[in-house]
């Protein structure tokens, strides 16, 4: 076996359209190395980002059907590959690091861990990650901010969710990072990271109800919470409940000052200045920073805002809303994550 295979494990997540881009201080290794055992990094650095059948892999790696299946899907059960079932063939794919492999780790996230991947974002991962476009997630308004009339079908949270059949809450990878390291800034819910899918499947522990989940959204929301999901328009699979002090790619704008870490949604906030009272709940409740107080009155800096809403569903005077912005400002996002994925890549230069 090759000494050199978490380099190659880490040259194939960054061919990736994700990206997992290296660092001065090579602490991404150190991350991998955590992660995957020395066969795993191994049997993960020949595959790719496309599905692939089983048999086709196991050719190529040199293995059996029998014993590169077996391989596969344990490393599938801790987040490392993606696995696709079929009637005809199983299909695998190594799964990005972020979203994917990071997320997965909740049971193994550790002191030793958290501190590598907070070493590691700030050391230029945050950054070759969340810089490139289209960004990973973008934000969702929330429900009680937008009119019916005009949101954009896409940007309907509760409308994604009457569409799924099975639903569960699992905690959030970010939260439960800051707490290893003893950094998190608020006391928001663990348990929020809420994953759906169109299909019927075994039930588990973290399952909840369709009404549960909408509930859910709704609790999150009177918090304090930023809805992001997947940057795509078809194939949003999870809903994540963002805080700007734990939440890695909020943490995009706050921290390591990338401003497009996420796609803001097609609304911005406005305040009437005639009516603000100077209570500043919508300067707490912002995570982004992008409200501040001039002359005791709340002021919202647009090109900062992301369009959440959080502002106006918790003003107690009601006079923040959310506006449409104009069609020549609305970006559309993506159909799917196979453009998503194109677009990626050729901003990233990967691809011609």
């Amino acid at each position: 076996m090759a000494p050199d295979i978490y380099e190659q494990l880490a040259d194939t997540l960054d061919r990736l359209p994700n990206g997992f881009p290296r660092t001065p201080s090579r602490v991404e290794i150190a991350i991998l190395k955590k992660i995957f055992s020395p066969e795993e990094a191994w049997l993960a650095s020949q595959l790719s980002g496309h599905r692939e059948p089983l048999d086709a892999i196991a050719e190529r790696v040199g293995l059996s059907v029998e014993e590169a299946g077996l391989r596969l899907l344990d490393m599938a059960g801790n987040g490392l590959v993606w696995f696709y079932p079929s009637d005809e063939k199983p299909r695998f794919r190594l799964a990005p690091f972020i979203v994917g492999i990071y997320e997965a780790q909740l049971d193994r996230m550790d002191h030793e861990l958290a501190h590598l991947v907070e070493r590691y974002l700030a050391d230029g991962g945050a950054a070759g990650i969340m810089k490139p476009q289209p960004a990973l997630h973008r934000v969702l308004p929330a429900q009680r901010a937008v009119k019916s009339e005009w949101i954009l079908p896409y940007d309907d949270v509760k409308q994604i969710l009457l569409s799924a059949k099975t639903f569960s809450l699992r905690d959030c990878i970010c939260r439960v990072q800051q707490d290893k390291i003893d950094r998190r800034r608020c006391d928001f819910p663990v348990r929020s990271c809420l994953s759906f899918s169109p299909f019927e499947r075994s039930p588990n522990q973290i399952d909840i109800t369709r009404e549960e989940a909408i509930a859910a959204l709704d609790k999150f929301e009177e918090t304090g919470l930023v809805h992001t999901v997947s940057n795509v328009i078809k194939g949003v699979g999870y809903v994540c409940n963002c805080c700007g002090c734990c939440c890695g790619i909020i943490r995009g704008i706050t921290d390591f000052g990338i401003e497009d870490s996420v796609a803001q949604a097609n609304y911005f906030a406005v305040i009437d200045p005639e009516e603000c009272r100077g209570c500043g709940t919508c300067i707490e409740r912002c995570q982004v920073r992008a409200i501040s107080d001039k002359d005791g009155v709340s002021v919202v800096d647009r090109k900062r805002c992301i369009g959440c809403g959080l502002c106006a569903t918790g003003c107690p005077n009601n006079v923040a809303r959310l506006q449409r912005k104009p069609d020549a400002e609305i970006v559309q996002p993506p159909a799917d994550f196979s453009t998503w994925g194109r677009e990626r890549l050729l901003n990233r230069g990967l691809v011609k």
